[in-house]
């Protein structure tokens, strides 16, 4: 059995969560040594696609054509496409349209969780839909005090600073925009979002919110893997306020890293994330100041033990065994 790992267009995706997501599922194969490819030209047995472009829906009709076999990993649905880009939730319908179409050409279709599953499940899609975690590689995102020492040296922050940190696309699903709302009501930490998309994108009210010129709260840009790495270590809590997820990637790098979470109380989480027990939830601008303020001054209990359970659970070892079953 060959895997042919379909990277066509990965510069469009290569700073998202789907990129993290092909880097790991390259890791998944080569941890059970399975031969795996990038070039189309080579031999292979099945091909797994992450992208919903035209070329690869024409690598899907190559491959189907050579009798081979295609997985579509489902990292879209039409609920986490609203809300994202300038006219975004205007051609939400068409774009559902097109991931059916796209997703109806793989032999099976996985997804990254039962939520997500759950949402596929409603359109018309016709092979089987089977839900498996992007996965994390606990190892690599421990928390180090060389690496939280390294961070605040870069930027510049004294010890008794706090920083409340996110990472994520400029977009109002985000969570963007309380992000900013919250920096201005807690002048006294520190606020910072890493992660980029072109602002000529975005509408009217994101741009604005991200040229809002406060003293505490920075937008510092893309940065490495291995500078968010120090961005978890160097931070005080992570604030993960996205409207709707497939999954969420940096949510699992923040688990594994042990820093505290708060995230907003949203439906993906409910059977998964519990409130008091791994993270700390909200729902409104209220319960975020209040609840930030309580985990930064250590007046609630820290989770973050049982928060890196959770993140075990989806170690890239445990996600490479099961993806190796789904080629099978």
């Amino acid at each position: 059995m060959k895997v042919l790992l379909y990277t066509g267009s990965l510069k469009l995706v290569d700073k998202s969560g789907i990129g993290q997501a092909m880097k790991h599922q390259k890791k998944a194969l080569e941890i059970l040594h399975i031969p795996h490819t990038s070039n189309r030209k080579e031999n292979y047995d099945i091909v797994h696609l992450n992208t919903i472009f035209p070329n690869t829906l024409w690598m899907a009709w190559l491959a189907k054509r050579s009798g081979k076999k295609i997985i579509y990993y489902a990292h879209s649905t039409m609920e986490d496409f609203r809300n994202s880009f300038i006219g975004s939730n205007l051609f939400a319908p068409l774009f559902k349209r097109w991931i059916i179409f796209c997703y109806n050409h793989g032999d099976i279709v996985i997804t990254p969780t039962d939520y997500s599953r759950n949402i596929l499940r409603t359109y018309t899609i016709k092979p089987p839909i089977y839900s498996l975690t992007n996965g994390i590689d606990t190892a690599y995102f421990k928390m180090t005090e060389a690496g939280r020492q390294r961070f605040r040296k870069k930027y510049q922050l004294k010890e008794e600073q706090k920083v409340i940190l996110s990472v994520g696309h400029y977009m109002e699903r985000k969570g963007i925009l309380d992000f900013v709302k919250l920096a201005k009501k807690m002048p006294s930490y520190q606020f910072y979002w890493f992660g980029y998309t072109n602002l000529r994108m975005v509408p009217s009210n994101v741009k604005r919110a991200i040229a809002c010129k406060l003293p505490n709260l920075y937008f510092p840009g893309y940065i490495s893997r291995e500078e968010l790495r120090d961005a978890y270590a160097g931070s005080d809590l992570f604030l993960f306020l996205t409207h709707e997820e497939t999954e969420g990637i940096v949510l699992l790098e923040a688990l594994a890293a042990k820093i505290p979470l708060l995230i907003r109380d949203i439906p993906i989480y409910e059977n998964w994330l519990q409130h008091e027990d791994s993270v700390y939830k909200g729902r409104t601008l209220e319960d975020f100041e209040q609840i930030s303020k309580a985990i930064l001054e250590q007046q609630l209990p820290n989770l973050t033990i049982k928060g890196f359970q959770l993140a075990l659970e989806r170690d890239i070892k445990i996600m490479s065994h099961k993806l190796v079953e789904f080629y099978q």
